[in-house]
C-alpha cells in the first residue's frame, strides 16, 4: 500500500466535454465541462478506486509511460493522489483539536448559536480553496 500513486490518463475533448480515462485502470474514467473540472474529477476517482482496490485487497498496476499513444483531439496528463488525505476524507476521521478564542468572540458565537467545529472547518477549506458542503 502507497501513499502517493500517479497514474497518466488519456483526456479526449469532444463536444464540448473533456472526457478522461485511466488506460492501466478498469473502469476508472470521468469528465468534466471544463479542463479544470475533468482533472478535479479524475483526481477524485482515481482515489475513491485505489481506496476502493486497497480496501478490497485487489493489487493496484503499475502504472505505464506517460507517453501513451493518442488520437485526435486527445492528449496525456498525470494525475497523482496523496492516499493518506483520500483515506481520511474516505474514512471520515476527526480529530480533537485546542484552540483559543477571545471571550467576546466566544460569547457572540454563542450567542448565535454557532457550531465552533463546524465553523473552523468550513472555514479552513475555505481558505484552502476546497469545496464546503454546508
Amino acid at each position: 500500500m502507497n501513499d502517493k500513486y500517479i497514474f497518466p490518463c488519456i483526456i479526449t475533448y469532444e463536444d464540448s466535454v473533456y472526457y478522461v480515462d485511466f488506460p492501466d485502470i478498469e473502469d476508472c474514467f470521468t469528465d468534466g465541462k471544463t479542463l479544470e473540472e475533468a482533472l478535479d474529477n479524475a483526481k477524485d476517482v482515481l482515489g475513491l478506486i485505489l481506496y476502493d482496490r486497497e480496501k478490497r485487497g485487489i493489487a493496484i498496476p503499475k502504472a505505464s509511460s506517460p507517453f501513451l499513444k493518442t488520437e485526435d483531439k486527445q492528449f496525456v496528463s498525470l494525475v497523482d493522489v496523496w492516499m493518506p488525505l483520500v483515506r481520511d476524507k474516505i474514512e471520515q476521521k476527526s480529530i480533537k483539536k485546542t484552540l483559543t478564542i477571545p471571550k467576546w468572540l466566544n460569547d457572540a458565537a454563542e450567542a448565535e448559536g454557532i457550531n465552533f467545529s463546524h465553523m473552523l472547518q468550513v472555514s479552513i477549506k475555505n481558505y484552502l480553496g476546497l469545496k464546503t458542503k454546508m
